[in-house]
């Protein structure tokens, strides 16, 4: 199949205008006459489930948690992005537009940024008419903070819980719709296979998790937003329930999955403490708004810390090496999350890491205390060399910032941030690739659109900071809603469509039989093992550098792990009960799968790009290479039995209105 990104002809600026002013549109009426189901209620499904809704279709939406609340959209702290330019700073949608593309490394479709930066401003607009409580100035008018990446003020937030509270906003417009009828909610529900009928997507094998019941469901079109698949590495910042199964399911039924070795490494997450961790926690970019990153200047400085000997306030100013600044003067603090974190293990690597495992390094708020605490102290006419007056205003101020946060902190390290520096340490936190999708977001099958995280289309080969609400939201209030339409219109007189057909007797079956295998498989090792083991397989040879023998190491050992599993995995209980263990287990064996195309995916892309670093093409500065001769192209892979057998499509990325350069932020 060859793929057609459906791009519209015209200037960039006018696409989506343009769009859609000729698209086919569903008069209400009929409306009313088509079913939607939607996976997945964060940001994205939510939304999008409400919109449909409010337009008048049926929409079905399913969730595994016990409440769409329970997204781990809820997760997300610092903010999200919008073109607004309350600061005057100078941005503007272009600007947008631009700092995402070259913040993704140039690997992201020119035509979907652009309508990400188009439709920003109209998502703060809709989420304050909702009620969300983003920040405001001392004035009443709405505060912006700056995020990696930028030159500019443009991320909206609401403390350090900006997810949880547009997820609040989604989940207000989702109940409204889910108390006049339009939208049937399936909470404890996991969507299993897809069920495709004469080349369309038409409906979904759920699993209650409550009862085990396998249930039939189905619709004139379905919608995936059920986000990334970062917990292919067991440890990340995702919640543990995160995972991957109905995108992987969609690709198995014909659905390209695109760029998976794209994965974002966070710079600024506690580290891992030990072998006993299941998860990972995320201290939010918006902190390096204040906070200075360094390292001790001084081997000696840095063992001495690692053997408890010292601590980090006893390394004075001159000994100490903010390697950001340093080495990114223009940007600072505030470089992409990719660039920050390859420094920060690059450091680390070099022996200068500070805490018992030599894997952290310091985020350090004194400064921003003492800063904020003198300009305190001067607006209210008090001492400003008063050195304890000014460290209690400048913690107040930087308590209201981030409050929720350095609680946190303190909570899980047993640390006050406020007096002593965090430690932090890259980690595993959200998928940029994901299953392909055209202009319209939908897949290569017809009828099944993904939206959020569990698409490829809009962030490249690295993800800015303060994207990932943007981008959620965009996709589920303002594009799919639009999208969607277009491809329903011939459908207006088709009708119920019944689920007593052989495709979803056949796709039932399928269901039921995996389901059965891991019952009776009576192995001996609990599906934590296998994915732990799968883990470090993925931390050290498709982490945050790769080579091409790791990667092909990976490969093998992957598939040697999956086959052991099939074999050896045991799952208690039984499939008519709630089972967390047969959840884990179906999860696992798709991440298996998933983990081989990953390093398959960087294993054929000879170059490093964004979240890609591949050790053989860097600069003599050790930073990323591109290949734009070679791989300036987004990479789909169809799936053919198994993933060592995937075959590669390649849609080509075409710039007209940026200049292909390799990456600087000095």
């Amino acid at each position: 199949m060859a793929l057609d990104s459906k791009i519209p002809n015209g200037p960039i600026a006018d696409k989506w205008t343009n769009y859609k002013d000729h698209i086919n549109l569903v008069n209400p009426a009929n409306k009313r006459n088509l079913d939607i189901i939607v996976v997945g209620t964060g940001l994205a499904g939510g939304s999008a489930a409400a919109t449909l809704a409010e337009l008048g279709y049926n929409v079905k939406a399913f969730c595994f948690q016990d409440s769409p609340r329970r997204a781990h959209s809820i997760a997300a702290q610092g903010g999200i992005n919008a073109a607004k330019n309350y600061k005057g700073d100078g941005d503007s949608v272009y600007r947008l537009f631009y700092d995402t593309v070259k913040g993704g490394d140039y690997r992201a479709r020119e035509a979907n940024v652009h309508r990400l930066a188009e439709v920003s401003a109209n998502i703060i607009d809709q989420c304050v008419a909702q009620g969300v409580p983003l920040a405001r100035e001392y004035g009443g008018l709405l505060d912006n903070r700056s995020f990696g990446g930028t030159l500019v003020s443009r991320t909206f937030y609401a403390q350090g819980q900006t997810g949880q509270q547009l997820l609040l906003g989604a989940y207000s417009a989702m109940n409204r719709q889910i108390g006049r009828g339009k939208i049937k909610m399936y909470n404890r529900h996991e969507m299993l296979e897809l069920v495709v009928i004469d080349g369309k997507a038409r409906g979904i094998i759920a699993r209650n998790l409550i009862t085990g019941e396998i249930e039939r469901h189905s619709a004139h079109a379905v919608v995936i937003g059920s986000g990334g698949y970062g917990n292919v590495f067991f440890l990340s910042t995702n919640a543990m329930g995160s995972n991957a199964t109905a995108a992987w399911k969609i690709h198995k039924k014909g659905a390209y999955f695109a760029n998976p070795c794209y994965t974002q490494i966070h710079p600024t997450c506690i580290p891992v403490s030990g072998d006993h961790q299941s998860k990972l926690t995320l201290m939010s970019e918006s902190l390096r708004n204040d906070g200075r990153i360094w390292v001790p200047a001084k081997l000696e400085d840095a063992q001495t810390i690692r053997e408890g000997k010292k601590k980090a306030t006893d390394i004075a100013e001159a000994d100490r090496d903010y390697f950001l600044e340093r080495r990114y003067p223009a940007f600072g603090n505030l470089v992409p999350r990719d660039v920050a974190s390859r420094a920060a293990k690059e450091r680390c690597d070099a022996g200068f890491g500070v805490n018992k495992t030599g894997e952290a390094v310091y985020l350090d708020f004194a400064a921003a205390i003492e800063r904020y605490g003198k300009e305190a102290a001067h607006v209210k006419g008090l001492n400003e060399n008063d050195k304890a007056l000014v460290t209690k205003l400048g913690t107040d101020i930087v308590k209201s910032k981030y409050g929720n946060l350095f609680q946190m902190y303190l909570k899980i390290v047993d640390e006050d941030p406020y007096v002593t520096p965090m430690m932090i340490y890259p980690a595993v936190h959200y998928t940029m690739g994901g299953t392909w999708v055209d202009y319209n977001l939908m897949t290569t099958i017809p009828g099944c659109f993904s939206i959020g995280e569990s698409n490829f289309s809009d962030h490249g080969a690295n993800r800015l900071g303060a994207s990932a609400l943007m981008q959620g939201l965009a996709d589920g209030y303002f594009v799919l809603p639009y999208t969607i339409g277009d491809y329903l219109a011939p459908d207006i007189k088709m009708g119920p469509i019944s689920t007593d057909l052989p495709e979803f007797v056949e796709a039932e079956k399928s269901v039921k039989d995996l389901i059965n295998n891991f019952i009776n498989n009576n192995g001996t090792h609990s599906v934590d093992y296998f994915h732990k083991k799968l883990g470090k397989i993925m931390w050290n040879k498709v982490g945050m550098a790769r080579n091409a023998k790791g990667l092909a190491e990976a490969m093998e050992e992957i598939a040697a792990l999956r086959e052991e599993f099939y074999k050896d995995v045991k799952v208690p209980g039984s499939a008519n009960e709630f089972n967390q263990e047969l959840e884990k287990a179906i999860r696992v064996a798709d991440f298996l799968e998933l983990g081989e195309l990953f390093a398959k995916d960087a294993l054929h892309r000879n170059e490093s790009c964004g979240g890609h670093f591949r050790e053989e093409y860097q600069t003599e500065e050790g930073e990323a290479l591109r290949d734009d001769e070679n791989f300036a192209y987004v990479a789909a892979w169809e799936y053919k039995g198994k993933p060592s057998d995937a075959v590669l499509h390649k849609e080509p990325l075409v710039y007209e209105n940026i200049k292909l350069v390799q990456r600087s932020y000095k």
